[in-house]
């Protein structure tokens, strides 16, 4: 129990102590506990899987820096870890943005890497539909695997919003989807 708030840590508060206190071991353990939820988080954000590898890695290295300003509050840390991710997000798509204008699109060099290609764009022009929050929640849930209640914790909303907005986010990417196709 905190002495000072009269909380029991969570499990996470308590390996984000550690971390604090430099235990290597407990950042593992936070990274595999989280590692699915901040990279769909930040797939959600930045919609680039490689990106969003780099914002992964960039969110942990953060956490190790940071662990000792976390502040227990009773509730569960995600919401910070993600928070962190989202920051981390912003930072690389303004350095993606400004690289653009470099970069050449790439050529599919086999059949494979065309179809691989091919998919990421529907997949991402399907998405790219949904409003921000709206996709958010999907990538949250499908990609991330967090629980419904857990979303609506995280992005401080009611969790009868985050179901209505996930089913209705559903149904128009499955109706996208049959007029692409």
């Amino acid at each position: 129990m905190n002495v000072q708030t009269g909380i029991v840590p969570h499990a996470d508060e308590m390996l984000i102590s550690k971390i604090a206190h430099g235990d290597r071991s407990a950042l593992a353990a936070l990274y595999e506990r989280y590692r699915e939820a901040v990279f769909g988080f930040a797939l959600s954000s930045l919609r680039d899987r490689d990106l969003a590898e780099d914002a992964l890695q960039e969110t942990f290295l953060q956490v190790w820096t940071a662990a000792q300003r976390y502040i227990v509050r009773g509730k569960c840390p995600v919401t910070w870890l993600l928070g962190i991710t989202k920051n981390v997000a912003r930072t690389l798509r303004r350095k993606q943005l400004t690289l653009l204008d470099e970069d050449a699109p790439e050529i599919p060099e086999t059949l494979d890497r065309y179809l691989e290609v091919e998919n990421r764009m529907v997949t991402r022009t399907v998405l790219g539909k949904l409003g921000e929050p709206d996709r958010e929640i999907v990538m949250l849930h499908a990609v991330a695997g967090l629980k419904h209640r857990e979303i609506a914790q995280m992005l401080e909303l009611p969790l009868s919003t985050v179901l209505s907005k996930y089913n209705r986010s559903l149904k128009k990417l499955r109706s996208l989807l049959e007029e692409m196709l």
